[in-house]
């Protein structure tokens, strides 16, 4: 079932300026396309689970574990500059 689009307005919409070959390509390219995807559309999928995706994904990520936090006062030992028990790092807006 052919669909019939008007590629010139959707070229003047798209404010593309394009040849009358360009005008054919593009129309002989999008017939192949909608066809294609009239196909799929086609295809009988009664029974079938919808999916997100076509291959099944698993979490790759390690378990959480509960662990003691690290020493602040470690830390704090490895930053070039600290104050008060916390980083001190330069303003992030000069004058402010």
């Amino acid at each position: 079932m052919p669909i019939e689009i008007d590629i010139a307005h959707v070229a003047r919409l798209a404010r593309l300026a394009l040849t009358p070959d360009e005008l054919d390509r593009y129309r002989s390219q999008l017939a192949v396309i909608l066809d294609h995807a009239a196909r799929v559309q086609a295809v009988d999928t009664t029974g079938l689970a919808p999916t997100a995706h076509p291959l099944g994904l698993s979490n790759v990520f390690r378990p959480d574990e509960v662990r003691p936090p690290l020493d602040v006062d470690e830390v704090l030992s490895q930053a070039p500059s600290a104050r008060d028990g916390y980083f001190e790092v330069p303003p992030a807006l000069e004058g402010a």
